[in-house]
Parts: structure tokens; C-alpha cells; sequence
């Protein structure tokens, strides 16, 4: 079996699968976080050189299962798996944890991609709470507002003139996402729609404050994609395929 992986999701359906006789695994990482969080067995690092380098490396490893247990925005990897599995003629499973909603008090504004997250976030206040990820922050250079910028890695590439980085993992506390917002004088948040515990209390803490949260939306998954949101489906899943 294959994992794509980067997730907890991921993490946890390898640890239950090396319980597992009979069952081989192998988790696949993208590596664009320089320290991550390493599943339990066989893990290989890096791409695979779209589509038909998936599908190579799937034939030549003998995988009789792929499941897609990548970041809900990590669309091109998403893509490639449900491509190269259906020309190879695998099942192929996409585990999706629930996206956030909206509560009462939130201020959120939806948008579809990073572009008009940056468009939008112009002119709802002059200083930015960005937690998109160190890939997504070139969309926001051409802005003269300032960001407070947080990610795990640096960002790389165009960066805004007027910017700070904090460096950090979660999980965050509501407490603390308070205390920062309001030591940095933040006027509005920009997120993707990640779902997850891990990240959440800056939602809860843009809602206590009144904050407006740009909300960007996860790529659609593929058409027909067979698709589950929890770890306890992914395996039932999986047991039903061996």
C-alpha cells in the first residue's frame, strides 16, 4: 500500500497499518517542510515527476493499493494519485479530513484561491495575520499592508515589503493566538480551509477579537473520486480491499 502522507491522518493510518500481517507500507512525503514529522515504516521523500513517474514507480514497487492522505490543498499530488491509479487500474482512496465551518460571531469572507484571497484582503485592514502555508505567500508580494507571517519553514521566493516571519507548529492554544493577534495590532486573518484541530484556535481567537478571516477554499477533488473523512473509514476501506 501507498500513502501519500504529510498528515496525521496519514501518520495514523501507517501506525495501524504496521500492526497489520500481511500488510506492506510504504509512506510518500513531498519533503517541502525541511523537519517533518516521520511516519512509523518505509518512507521515501520527494516527488515522483507527475503523472507518468507516479505510475512508474507504483508498477515497479508492485502497489495494490494507493491512498491519498495528502494536505486537503496539495491538489496536483491529488490529481497525479487518481490519474495514475485509474490508468493502472487501482483502487485509489482520498482521506479528507472535515473542513471548518463557520460559528456564530465570524466574520468570514470565502474566496477560491490564493489570487483573490490577496485581492480581497486589500481593503479589509492595513495589518495581515497570513497562515497559508511558506508556498502561498508570493501571492501577497505586490501588497503594501504588513504580514505577520507563519509557517513552519521560511517562505521562499517574493515576499511583501512589510512583513515579520514566526516560525512555528502547531497545535496553538486560543489563549496565545489572542495574545498575538492583539501584540501585533492584526486587523484581519487569511487562512485555507485546512480543517484539523491543530490550527483551529486562530479562528476561535479572530472570533473573540471580531476579526474578519479570509477564508480560502480547498480545491476540488477529482471527478468520481471515492473519498472518506476519517482515519476509522480509511481503514475499514482498506480491510475490504485485501
Amino acid at each position: 500500500m501507498l500513502i501519500l502522507g504529510g498528515t496525521r491522518e496519514a501518520r495514523e493510518i501507517a501506525d495501524i497499518a504496521s500492526g497489520e500481517r500481511g500488510v506492506e507500507i510504504v509512506s510518500s512525503l513531498a519533503g517541502r517542510v525541511r523537519e517533518p514529522v516521520l511516519p512509523v515504516g518505509a518512507v521515501r521523500m520527494g516527488g515522483f515527476g507527475g503523472v507518468q513517474g507516479l505510475r512508474e514507480w507504483i508498477s515497479g514497487n508492485a502497489i495494490d493499493l494507493v491512498v491519498d492522505a495528502t494536505h486537503p490543498f496539495a491538489g496536483g499530488m491529488t490529481a497525479n494519485a487518481a490519474q495514475a491509479a485509474a490508468q493502472l487500474g487501482l483502487p485509489v482512496l482520498h482521506v479528507r479530513r472535515p473542513g471548518w465551518h463557520e460559528q456564530p460571531g465570524d466574520r468570514w469572507i470565502r474566496v477560491p484561491n490564493l489570487t483573490v484571497a490577496a485581492e480581497t484582503v486589500a481593503g479589509l485592514g492595513d495589518r495581515v495575520f497570513l497562515t497559508v502555508g511558506r508556498q502561498g505567500v508570493a501571492a501577497f508580494a505586490a501588497s503594501g499592508q504588513f504580514f505577520l507571517i507563519r509557517a513552519i519553514d521560511s517562505p521562499e521566493g517574493a515576499v511583501p515589503p512589510r512583513h515579520e516571519v514566526l516560525l512555528a507548529r502547531g497545535p496553538f492554544a486560543v489563549e496565545e493566538e489572542i495574545a498575538l493577534l492583539t501584540a501585533h495590532a492584526i486587523e484581519v486573518l487569511v487562512t485555507k480551509d485546512s480543517g484539523g484541530a491543530l490550527t483551529e484556535a486562530k479562528l476561535q481567537a479572530a472570533r473573540t477579537l471580531g476579526l474578519p478571516v479570509v477564508m480560502i477554499d480547498r480545491p476540488p477533488l477529482p471527478g468520481g473520486a471515492e473519498q472518506v473523512e476519517t482515519v476509522a473509514q480509511a481503514w475499514d476501506w482498506v480491510l475490504a480491499r485485501r
